[in-house]
């Protein structure tokens, strides 16, 4: 390690490559039956879910500066929308636009270094992260992260359908 900036965007970095792989270990084990189950009674599918997810983390691409979304037309359906109020692609393809975005993550986010996570992502403008220079791509990462172990969570229930 270089230095702690370095140390802390290799913390930062090991817990959201941990949740991506439990996750996506997860959506593998998962039956396509599973992941038409509701999480809990009344709330989102499985199916929703892995969409959900696919669409944040395909929006992050831009935001980090890694290039176009693969995968815009799943906004409107899984970021814009309730589950339940639009036909959804077949799980088979969210299992691969998932598998897509998450290598595209992975192999753009281990190119950068120490000193790019601190730069601003594309959703803050310039004057506001002079401002507020937290607003930086390894925030980004932090955020989504949680997000990510959130729903990671809600999707273990479906294990149990």
């Amino acid at each position: 390690m270089k230095n702690q900036q370095d140390l802390f965007v290799k913390m930062v970095l090991d817990q959201w490559f941990t949740q991506e792989k439990k996750t996506s270990d997860l959506f593998n084990e998962l039956t396509d039956d599973q992941l038409m189950n509701e999480t809990s009674p009344g709330k989102n599918r499985g199916i929703y879910l892995l969409g959900h997810l696919t669409a944040v983390h395909d929006r992050m691409l831009p935001m980090l500066d890694f290039g176009a979304q693969l995968h815009p037309d799943l906004n409107a359906l899984f970021l814009s929308s309730p589950d339940r109020t639009m036909d959804l692609p077949a799980v088979a393809d969210l299992r691969e636009h998932w598998k897509e975005v998450s290598q595209t993550m992975g192999a753009k986010m281990n190119g950068l270094t120490g000193t790019d996570w601190f730069a601003r992502h594309t959703a803050v403008s310039e004057e506001d992260y002079l401002k507020e220079p937290h607003r930086n791509k390894l925030n980004l990462i932090i955020n989504r992260t949680n997000h990510l172990s959130s729903h990671y969570g809600q999707l273990l229930y479906l294990k149990q359908k």
